[in-house]
């Protein structure tokens, strides 16, 4: 396995991702993850090493700009939510990100799925729902708010696949009804587990803070693994 620091800029910032390479053998395809709320660090980097040893490329993105990263939920906030609130923006970064890891493997749309947790899972939705260049994306633990930027009746076209806890206080039963039913409205193939007793970060081993719901648990983390694994192989092949 090779990994390497890639630099990369638009007109407003340079952002700094992480891309993972199988050893001698030519990629299976590419996959690009998404960070959670704190910026692209070790959770996201240990995915991609993980993709890059079963045959994957694998490219961590950053959202927010070489050195920007969130410590407390104050600072992890003041950077998620400008973006959030601004999906335009956010679907302008995670184009030129796909862009960027495309270029650097020499991989295409057909082969190019796209990943991501807690708000790496809203990017993921984001791509389908922006008919970024992925022919399927997955969430993990994602956020369900839908894109106000983007018209109901704009068809999505790559497959999807929702992995959620059935008790995260940040994806309430209804939210998760809401972005099937936006999913099935767009015509979108789309398959959603919902792991009971599971709250927000299930796969983030650092997460233990059962009271507000955040919290990790190693059977869903592997079983979400698995899932992941069977939809890379049926979309990718």
């Amino acid at each position: 396995m090779a990994t390497k620091t890639v630099e990369y800029s638009d007109s407003e910032l340079t952002y700094e991702g992480y891309l993972a390479l199988p050893g001698e053998a030519a990629p299976i395809g590419l996959v690009v993850v998404g960070h959670a709320w704190g910026g692209l660090g070790d959770h996201e980097r240990a995915v991609c090493d993980r993709l890059a040893s079963i045959g994957y490329a694998a490219f961590g993105y950053d959202i927010y700009g070489k050195g920007k990263r969130g410590a407390t939920t104050e600072e992890c906030e003041a950077l998620m939510y400008p973006l959030v609130g601004d999906r335009a923006k956010l679907q302008s970064r995670l184009a030129l990100s796909i862009a960027t890891a495309q270029k650097e493997t020499g991989i295409g749309k057909g082969k190019t799925v796209g990943i991501g947790y807690c708000f790496g899972g809203l990017c993921a939705l984001d791509e389908a729902r922006a008919g970024l260049d992925v022919s399927g994306v997955a969430s993990f633990h994602g956020l369900f708010m839908p894109a106000e930027n983007i018209a109901d009746d704009v068809p999505i076209s790559a497959k999807v696949l929702i992995l959620h806890g059935y008790d995260d206080p940040m994806a309430t039963p209804d939210a998760m009804k809401g972005v099937l039913d936006e999913m099935t409205a767009k015509g979108a193939d789309t398959q959603l587990i919902a792991y009971t007793h599971t709250g927000h970060a299930f796969t983030n081993k650092q997460a233990n803070d059962k009271a507000s719901g955040m919290f990790y648990r190693a059977d869903v983390d592997e079983r979400s693994w698995n899932v992941l694994n069977d939809f890379l192989a049926e979309v990718i092949g």
